[in-house]
């Protein structure tokens, strides 16, 4: 995920924080409210006459902003069912960290393993890298039939990984955008071909390697194995904290959404409407524009966390060993 400039639909569905692009949101729907008000004025003050109707939707929005808020804590329930659980789980669970950790560390002659996606990406395009410049003296022994169709096709595929892991290098080096920047670069990596094509390289050629050459091949398919198992590790480490953040966000952004929605609906059965005009609008469009605004901001905010949700859950889904046709 180099710097490529601004992209509008990259910053909405990844880049941008989340509440940034719900308040872009709500102040297209503010202005898309306004905008039809002013064009068709008219009807729209027909409408807005109607305060039966317009009490009805409110009503709405208000049962659904409570409705909504449940769900989502309940949601967030479940991810954090996943946390408590007996004490021997916990202890296989951190086991299995500790023990990935050392292997890692025992890969780059350093004790201290990397603990973030953003080194953890630095020292597997390194190691896998290496490994792969390893398989380039393969086969050297080989009789000249098969040694020339061997030299040709460990050529390419070394070639081939060795450019994806430089790519990912150079990217995780340019970029400064925090956890989720360093894991969107992980998903981008597509290492199930590298991992394909490898077996298919062994299978034809494996007749033909000494155990040292197979080793090394057994090296390099350890290192993807190992990629895509810390890949997952921090897409599972994203989600619960993805969750959690959109829990705590609701519940803070709910509360003054409801509050503000039962007193439009109470003034508006009183009859109690603002006569303020602005920028040449009329009172209660602003009135009834800013009101369902409100009303909406727990429904933008789902779908601003939602849509990064989806982006990241698609980006997982096509890459790796196994995936889904579109």
């Amino acid at each position: 995920m180099g710097r490529r400039g601004f992209e509008l639909r990259r910053w909405i569905l990844l880049e941008g924080h989340r509440l940034a692009v719900t308040g872009a949101l709500l102040s297209v729907t503010f202005a898309s409210i306004v905008l039809m008000g002013s064009i068709w004025t008219f009807e729209m003050q027909m409408l807005l006459t109607e305060t039966e109707a317009v009490q009805t939707i409110l009503n709405s929005f208000l049962s659904g902003i409570i409705l909504l808020v449940s769900i989502v804590v309940s949601i967030n329930s479940i991810v954090l069912s996943h946390d408590i659980t007996s004490i021997g789980a916990q202890e296989k669970r951190i086991e299995s960290m500790i023990e990935f950790r050392r292997d890692i560390g025992g890969l780059t002659g350093d004790d201290a393993a990397p603990r973030d996606p953003d080194s953890f990406l630095r020292v597997m395009a390194t190691i896998i890298k290496e490994r792969a410049h390893s398989l380039e003296n393969a086969g050297e022994d080989l009789d000249d039939e098969i040694g020339d169709s061997f030299s040709e096709d460990i050529t390419v595929y070394v070639d081939s990984v060795a450019a994806t892991a430089e790519e990912l290098e150079s990217s995780v080096q340019q970029v400064h955008g925090g956890d989720l920047y360093a894991l969107w670069l992980g998903l981008e990596t597509d290492y199930g071909p590298l991992m394909n094509n490898m077996r298919n390289f062994t299978s034809t050629y494996r007749s033909h390697l000494n155990e040292d050459e197979v080793k090394e091949f057994n090296d390099l398919m350890e290192m993807f194995e190992m990629f895509a198992t810390g890949r997952e590790y921090f897409k599972t480490l994203y989600y619960g904290k993805e969750i959690s953040e959109l829990s705590r966000t609701l519940l803070v952004f709910s509360l003054p959404s409801i509050i503000v929605t039962i007193w439009a609906i109470l003034a508006i059965d009183a009859n109690l409407l603002p006569d303020i005009w602005a920028f040449g609008l009329s009172p209660l469009l602003l009135f009834v524009a800013l009101t369902f605004t409100i009303a909406l901001v727990p429904f933008i905010i789902l779908t601003s966390y939602m849509l990064r949700v989806a982006t990241v859950s698609s980006r997982a889904s096509t890459s790796g060993p196994f995936r889904l046709r579109s």
